[in-house]
C-alpha cells in the first residue's frame, strides 16, 4: 500500500531511510551520556479523560530498531501513562518499509512508527498528545514529531527542553500543526 508521490520513490526513500535512522538512533541511554527518564511520569500528565481513552485503546503496535535507547525510553513513556503496547524490533530497511507503506511524509520519519486505530504515530510524540488525539478521532492519518527533539519523550536529556511542533499528516503528505511544546 504505497502512498502518493512516495510509493514511487521506491528503493531511493529505502535507501535514505536507512541512512537516516542508522545516524538519528541512540544506542541504550545511561548514566554516563547524561540522558534520563521522564523526570514526571507520563500518567501524571494524563488528565482523567484522556486516562479513559488510554483505558480504552487497543494494543498499540511499535516498530523499532533493537538497539535505540531513546526507542526505548520513549516506549517506557507510553506504558508509564497506561497504555498498552505491542514492540517489534526490526532491521532498519524494514522499518523504513513500514514508514513508506504507512505513508509517513519522508521529511517526517523519525527512529521509530506505532500504529493504533487506524492511525500511525511517528517519533517522539508525548502520550497525553496521543490519548487526546485518539479522544478527537480527526480525520487525519496521523501524528509526527520530526527529528528527535531534546526534553521530547525519550530523548530527555537533564533539564533541557527544546521547542518543538506535533505535527499532523493526512494521505496526500499535507501536515498541519497539531500542537507546540
Amino acid at each position: 500500500m504505497l502512498n502518493g508521490k512516495f510509493g514511487r520513490m521506491g528503493i531511493g526513500v529505502a535507501s535514505i531511510g536507512a541512512a537516516l535512522l542508522a545516524g538519528g538512533c541512540a544506542p541504550e541511554a545511561s548514566a554516563e551520556d547524561g540522558r534520563t527518564a521522564a523526570s514526571t511520569p507520563a500518567n501524571a500528565m494524563v488528565d482523567a479523560t484522556l486516562a479513559a481513552t488510554i483505558a480504552e485503546t487497543p494494543t498499540i503496535k511499535v516498530y523499532k530498531s533493537p538497539t535505540c535507547g531513546c526507542c526505548a525510553l520513549w516506549v517506557d513513556h507510553m506504558r508509564e501513562a497506561g497504555f498498552e503496547l505491542e514492540v517489534l524490533d526490526v532491521t532498519d530497511t524494514e522499518l523504513v518499509r513500514v514508514k513508506v507503506d504507512a505513508g509517513v511524509p519522508l521529511q517526517m520519519q523519525t527512529c521509530h512508527t506505532a500504529f493504533v486505530g487506524g492511525y500511525v504515530f511517528e517519533g517522539h510524540i508525548p502520550a497525553d498528545v496521543i490519548a487526546r488525539f485518539l479522544a478527537e478521532k480527526p480525520s487525519a492519518s496521523g501524528l509526527a514529531v520530526p527529528g528527535m527533539p531534546i526534553g521530547s519523550p525519550g530523548m530527555e536529556f537533564g533539564d533541557r527542553v527544546d521547542p518543538y511542533d506535533v505535527l499532523q499528516f493526512d494521505a496526500a503528505g499535507n501536515t498541519s500543526i497539531y500542537e507546540s511544546r
